[in-house]
């Protein structure tokens, strides 16, 4: 017994160090505070609205009135998540529909864009938010890198199929979650589907360095139209999203314990996409990047013009919108 406690002392302290290193204490996150009637007649699409981010980021549209379509993969946690924020939220509040949406299935994009283009007379915010982390490799239905497939190309295909709808809603948003760790990537253009090789913390990274260099080539795409698209890195948030890293057993309550110091909360880590949805100081601006709520200055290779416009091309013909 006393040699698994020295064995836990031993790698929590590793893990505490680890953190310190990494992560600064985290600074106290002010919540925004908007009207009630904010978002009211408004619809808002958030992808992985069942926790996380999405969670936290549905329940505060609730509170704003909004109509919020909660995409998820998994209906029966999304609906546990509805009630879950309807037994919290206040007598009038907005109204949540569920629809199955999996970001690893081109076929599931496909359809959910079909029936929100045919059931939905407008949409006024797109919020692309789901993902995952650092998992085994996996393909997609469609053959793709599980984390290229679901964090970028899912969403690249579901916004094209909903640009439409979106431009004869104008004035309307475009939110894109994207991460810091994009600086620890670039893209592989010679193996951009890692068939040769797999590194799940490159590839991460590469998936939201895509996410920042698709946000660039769609606002430059959508120049003069009254859709805008922004990005956004939330920082370290106590999700579900790291799921898949590895964490000795002995050292897990003192990680747990450690993401409390310097993690954020959902809720803290749905405030900049919260903005960028319905902030009237953002009206107009288009492809920049956000944290804490303010204009974040990107690396070089996250604005490369021609990454982007390479990338985009590539991509397009990946989920078959290419002639």
């Amino acid at each position: 017994m006393s040699t698994a406690v020295l064995i836990a002392a031993v790698v929590g302290g590793g893990v505490l160090l680890l953190m310190r290193r990494l992560f600064p204490r985290r600074k106290a996150v002010k919540l925004l505070q908007y009207p009630t009637d904010t978002m009211r007649g408004k619809t808002v699409i958030v992808t992985g609205a069942n926790s996380g981010i999405g969670k936290a980021l549905t329940g505060e549209l609730l509170k704003l009135r909004a109509r919020v379509i909660m995409a998820c993969r998994d209906l029966r946690s999304a609906e546990d998540a509805a009630q879950d924020l309807k037994s919290q939220a206040a007598p009038e509040q907005g109204e949540v529909v569920i629809k199955h949406l999996d970001l690893a299935s081109l076929r599931s994009v496909r359809k959910f864009c079909e029936e929100i283009n045919k059931e939905e007379p407008k949409i006024d915010v797109l919020v692309n938010n789901a993902g995952i982390y650092q998992c085994p490799y996996t393909k997609t239905e469609d053959g793709f890198e599980m984390q290229l497939g679901v964090n970028h190309l899912g969403h690249f295909l579901l916004t094209h199929l909903l640009l439409d709808l979106l431009k004869a809603s104008s004035p309307s948003r475009i939110v894109v979650v994207s991460s810091k760790l994009y600086k620890y990537s670039h893209i592989n253009f010679d193996d951009l589907n890692s068939e040769t090789n797999y590194n799940k913390a490159f590839c991460y990274s590469q998936s939201k360095l895509a996410n920042l260099l698709f946000t660039l080539e769609l606002a430059n795409q959508l120049e003069g139209t009254e859709i805008t698209v922004n990005a956004l890195t939330p920082g370290m948030v106590r999700t579900r999203l790291g799921r898949h890293v590895q964490i000795p057993l002995l050292a897990k309550p003192l990680f747990y314990l450690a993401s409390l110091v310097f993690f954020r909360s959902p809720l803290e880590g749905a405030q900049t996409p919260l903005y960028l949805a319905c902030s009237p100081e953002v009206e107009g601006v288009s492809g920049k990047c956000f944290a804490n709520c303010e204009e974040e200055e990107l690396m070089a290779k996250a604005t490369d013009k021609q990454a982007a416009k390479k990338l985009w091309n590539i991509s397009r013909r990946m989920v078959g919108l290419a002639e």
